[in-house]
């Protein structure tokens, strides 16, 4: 009995702004997990093993997600995913999937940016990002990536098709005129 209480009580913690582009924002959160673990003092959920987090078109694969919230306005501060590696998805509001990964996942709702440090990597359609910290702001979806530690470097992919589709497409709208 008291599990599902528990359960529960995370569920409603999760506001819907978390890791929330337009659409998503309104969508209720899900999280599943081998156990959970929750302290009304610090206003902290844990969720261990096996984490899936839900909301809308966004899905967070985890170890270990941990849950922060206000004390006194009860809303989420942030959220951290930890695995070997965390894991995240989300459908852009332009219709295509954005992926990301890397050992640790910050989500902070107050700057609306999640950072991803230790082997982080984001694509979308065939192209790569690879870093080891890479803050990605959800709203305006811009990037910046480091390679955080002196020599590290930062990858880039940029596949020519994404290039020449755009190309293309703007030869047909000139042919049309």
């Amino acid at each position: 009995m008291k599990i599902s209480h528990v359960s529960l009580i995370a569920c409603l913690m999760l506001s819907a702004n978390a890791f929330a582009l337009s659409t998503d924002r309104d969508q209720p959160v899900y999280i599943d997990s081998d156990s959970q673990q929750l302290d009304m003092q610090s206003h902290m959920v844990t969720f261990l093993g096996d984490v899936k987090l839900k909301q809308g078109s966004i899905n967070m694969n985890a170890d270990k997600v941990v849950v922060y919230r206000d004390a006194k306005t009860g809303a989420i501060k942030e959220i951290e995913g930890y695995g070997k590696p965390a894991t995240f998805s989300q459908l852009t509001d332009d219709g295509k999937t954005l992926h990301g990964e890397a050992n640790e996942l910050y989500y902070s709702l107050a700057n609306d940016q999640l950072t991803m440090i230790d082997n982080g990597v984001l694509a979308q359609d065939d192209s790569v990002i690879k870093g080891n910290k890479i803050r990605y702001k959800i709203s305006s979806q811009t990037l910046i990536a480091d390679g955080t530690n002196k020599g590290d470097r930062v990858s880039t992919v940029i596949q020519p098709q994404t290039l020449n589709q755009n190309q293309t497409q703007d030869q047909s709208q000139s042919q049309k005129n």
